[in-house]
């Protein structure tokens, strides 16, 4: 990792600044109520932001429901990439659904996106199938990825 990041829990106050990286980063981005309802109304949801030089610069999900960690979003700024911050952020993730007592992670993936693919095959996810016409923008295909924690 190039430069030096805190993580943190995400609050509300972060939420205009996690838009700012949704909206850099997705073609059909959550909106600001979303992420004001994850983490206002969903006891399952967990979420943590990575900050640099006092700027959010990327941001994690995952809902913890029983053993299983589901990751909704993860997201570094476009300028930020390439610096190994997205593999710090899955692996902060993962440490905590550990720590909450997960034994899989489980997500979805574009099936065009070959980066975070190979980056999730480096932490040692693994194809579990095919979700077809997941993505609301184009309807591309999600590939869903499995690995076990623990």
């Amino acid at each position: 990792m190039g430069i030096n990041v805190q993580f943190r829990p995400m609050t509300v106050h972060d939420i205009d600044e996690v838009v700012q990286v949704e909206q850099a980063s997705f073609t059909a981005p959550w909106s600001r109520e979303s992420f004001y309802n994850e983490l206002m109304y969903n006891r399952y949801a967990k979420y943590i932001v990575m900050v640099y030089n006092g700027q959010i610069i990327g941001y994690g999900g995952m809902w913890l429901v029983i053993d299983e960690a589901h990751v909704t979003n993860v997201a570094v700024l476009p300028q930020f990439r390439g610096q190994k911050l997205g593999e710090a952020l899955m692996r902060r993730l993962m440490d905590m659904a550990r720590q909450h007592g997960a034994a899989t992670m489980t997500l979805e993936v574009r099936v065009s996106n070959h980066v975070a693919q190979s980056l999730y095959r480096k932490l040692g996810f693994r194809n579990g199938g095919i979700r077809k016409r997941y993505y609301p923008d184009n309807f591309e295909d999600a590939l869903v990825m499995w690995v076990k924690l623990r």
